[in-house]
This record gives structure tokens, sequence and C-alpha cells, in this order.
């Protein structure tokens, strides 16, 4: 039998693992839309990107908190023996003297260029990248289930043409068995259909482990543990005039472009990327800061006949001050100059990137369109194939019970309607799935009802 065209990967690079995960195996049949959550819920990728998110989240609370003054306090505790001045007097004296020092400061950034705002609007512009990133990934792991769905569905539909087939050929064997015992065929003929017998049951064994692949396949995309009893619910879907989309390449290549989140993830780095350049400009800007900070300390030295309480000494040393610090860059050694050079070409990089995104989506969808059109095709072709090979086997199997041809004749109809009944269901589960990618594109729900 031909292998479904469903094993191929039609999304690369999304990488799905069988680690052991601490889920459940689903009793029962599975629902392709349980199947897909179960996907989201377990799939790695997607919390590696999630992660991702919140670091993206908390870059923008750090630069949202430049803009507030920072604020800092310290205390020291220090003696000094022999001559050494009095922090407090200011005097030399020759003793030991125990001192405490309290400090707070503040400092805050009046202008910077505009860094700081900059800073905010990249930080919340990679926020929105990184939330497409992950409708994209979802999207994808989406994809990869109905893929992997459709082709359990495909491959147990194959078992049952390959039962079928072996059915008939059990049948036919002993018809052929009594025939031969009663004279009225000759003994090559029962060996004939013994061999074709065997044929078959080992295309049963083979269709038997391929949908054993099949289910492995998707438990595996899950992240849950496997078993024979894992199966899945086949969907009702039918096949009819309407299915195939009535939109040219082009208008789905617009609509695309208005909803796929990789095409929005790539438009927002150029975003981010232009802020970029204007955050490595503003080191050429002066930098204005307001800072404050206030002083005082204690000594356990006398202060002539008595000494000030702790308190009162760190009331009567109290010292405060506020400055302005202006800071203007004359010569960075051509850092600047090398910063805003690198950011404008990682702009370019994000345009360029956004450019290939576009083109990689025209070209798939350009595929998709051409593959779901050919399919139709042939499933149609594969339709007609059936019905007639249908009607050629039923005369067929008359004329043999009637002993009109022999049991090669009517080994050779049989199969025949038997490849042409695979070949139907491969067109058919090619069509469907192709005609969902399609609508997908055109970002319509992705399910199989």
């Amino acid at each position: 039998m031909k292998k479904c065209f469903l094993s191929f990967a039609l999304i690369a690079g999304l990488g799905f693992y069988s680690f052991a995960q601490e889920t459940a195996v689903p009793s029962g049949p599975l629902d392709l839309e349980t199947a897909v959550s179960i996907a989201l819920e377990n799939n790695l990728t997607l919390k590696r990107s999630e992660l991702n998110q919140q670091s993206n989240e908390a870059t923008l609370l750090q630069n949202q908190g430049q803009r507030l003054p920072n604020l800092s306090a310290g205390t020291s505790y220090g003696v000094r023996w022999g001559r050494s001045i009095n922090p407090v007097t200011n005097l030399f004296e020759t003793a030991r003297i125990g001192n405490v020092n309290v400090s707070a400061s503040s400092n805050a950034t009046i202008f910077a260029g505009n860094q700081i705002n900059n800073s905010i609007k990249q930080s919340k512009v990679n926020l929105e990248a990184g939330m497409y990133n992950i409708e994209a990934t979802k999207n994808d792991i989406t994809l990869n289930i109905i893929n992997l769905f459709i082709n359990v569905v495909f491959n147990r539909e194959q078992v049952n043409v390959a039962e079928n087939q072996l059915s008939t050929t059990k049948d036919q064997l002993a018809r052929t068995t009594k025939l031969v015992e009663a004279g009225s065929l000759p003994l090559s003929d029962q060996l004939d259909v013994q061999a074709q017998n065997a044929t078959n049951e080992v295309n049963l064994i083979n269709a038997r482990n391929n949908y054993n692949i099949a289910k492995l396949n998707l438990a595996q995309a899950l992240q849950i543990p496997y078993s024979p009893e894992f199966s899945v619910v086949e969907p009702e879907f039918e096949i009819n005039e309407t299915l195939m989309a009535t939109e040219t390449p082009r208008d789905i290549y617009e609509a695309a472009l208005e909803t796929m989140p990789e095409i929005k993830a790539a438009q927002a780095n150029i975003e981010s990327a232009e802020l970029g350049v204007k955050l490595a400009k503003a080191g050429y800007y002066p930098t204005l800061g307001v800072g404050a900070n206030i002083f005082s300390n204690y000594v356990d030295q006398a202060f002539g006949t008595e000494r000030p309480t702790f308190g009162q000494q760190i009331e009567n040393n109290l010292s405060e001050a506020v400055n302005l610090q202006l800071s203007i860059p004359i010569f960075s050694r051509l850092s600047n100059k090398a910063s805003v050079q690198r950011a404008r070409v990682q702009k370019q990089i994000s345009e360029v990137a956004a450019l290939e995104a576009e083109n990689q989506l025209r070209n798939d969808i350009e595929s998709a369109y051409n593959s779901a059109l050919a399919a139709q095709l042939t499933y149609e072709s594969s339709l007609v194939q059936v019905e007639s090979l249908q009607e050629t086997f039923r005369i067929a199997q008359q004329r043999f019970d009637l002993g009109a041809i022999n049991s090669v004749d009517f080994q050779v109809a049989q199969n025949n309607l038997f490849n042409a009944q695979a070949d139907l269901l491969n067109a058919k589960y090619t069509y469907i799935f192709r005609v969902k990618v399609l609508d997908f594109y055109l970002g319509n729900p992705i399910n199989l009802n």
C-alpha cells in the first residue's frame, strides 16, 4: 500500500520531543479539539516562548523604572587609634575615637537624549513581537497536530481496507478450495489464491503497524505516554463542491498579510530596530541629572565636660546637599558612531527579515494552493476510478463464481479495486489537509468540521 502524504513534516523546525510528562493518558478516544489543547499545554517550545515573554515584561518594568529617582541609604562604624582628626570637632586628637556615619542619597535623570522614553517604547514593541511569536508557535503546533491527527484517521481507514481485502480473499479461498476438492478447478488455482491470501495478511500487518506508528507520532507530539489503546475520534467531515477556496493565491496572500502573526512580528522587529537607532543616537546628547544627599555622624569622644547623646550628635552634625550633574560627551573614541552604525545595520537586517517572511508566506501560499488544486483533481479522478472498478469487480466476482474466469483474473480485478480504494483514501485526506492549510492562511478557524 502507498504511504500517506501526511508523513511529511509541514512545520519544519518546530520540534516535538518525547520527554516524559506528568500527564495522564486521556481516557477514551481523543477528538481533535482536545488533542490541540493538550499539545498547546504540554509543548516545550511554546513554554520556552512564554518564558521569554516574561523576560520581556521584566525588561519593560526595568526601563519604566528609569523614570523614577533612586534612593539608597547606608551607615558605617569605625574606630581610630593614635593621632587623628575628630570627624565632629575637626581637631587633632591622640586618642581612640569611635565614630558612626549615616547617609542617604537620591539621583534622578532629567534629560538623557530621550533615551528612557525610547527604551520604554522599544520594550513595549519587543513585548508585542513576543506575543506575535507565541501566536505563530501556537499556529505551528495546531497545524502539526491536525496533520498527525488526520494521519491517524487515514491509517485506520487503511486498516479497514486491508481487513476487507483479506476477508474477500478468505471467502475466495474457501470457495476455490471446495471447487478444487470437487474437481471443478485445478490445484494451481487454489495455490494462487493461497498466495494472494498470504500477501493480504502481510498487507494487513503492515497497515496495522502504520496505524500504530501514526498513533505513536501523535502521542509524542502531545507529550503524553503512549499505549496501544490510544485512539482518536474520527471527525465527521464531508467533501463537497464548495470545499476548495474560491479565492485566488493573490487574494489569500493579501488576507494572510493582515492576519499571520509572523508577519506582524517581523514588522514589530523593524519598529524595535528604528527605536534602537534613536537609542544609539542618544549617546551624542548631554545628560542632565539632579541629586540630593544627607549625611551625619557620631563620635564617642566627649566635648569638653559633656558628651552629647547619639541623637543630639546626629541632629547637630546633619548636612544636606542638592546638586545638578551635567555630562557632555565630547569624544567617545568613536564608540557612539559605531553604536549608531550597528543600530542602522540591525534595522536593515530586520527589514530584510520582514521581506523574507513576506516572500516565504507568498511562496507557501502559492505552493499550498497548487497542491490543494492538484489534490482536488486527484480526488475527483480517484472517485471515478473507484466507482468504475467497483462495478468491474462485481462483474468479475459473478463470472468467477460461474467459472467464466480463472482465479488470476479475479485477483487482478480485486487488487485493482483495493489499490484504487487506497489511492482514494490518500487523495481524500491529502485534499482535506491541504484545503485546511488554505483556510489557515485565510484566517479561518482550524478544524475538521
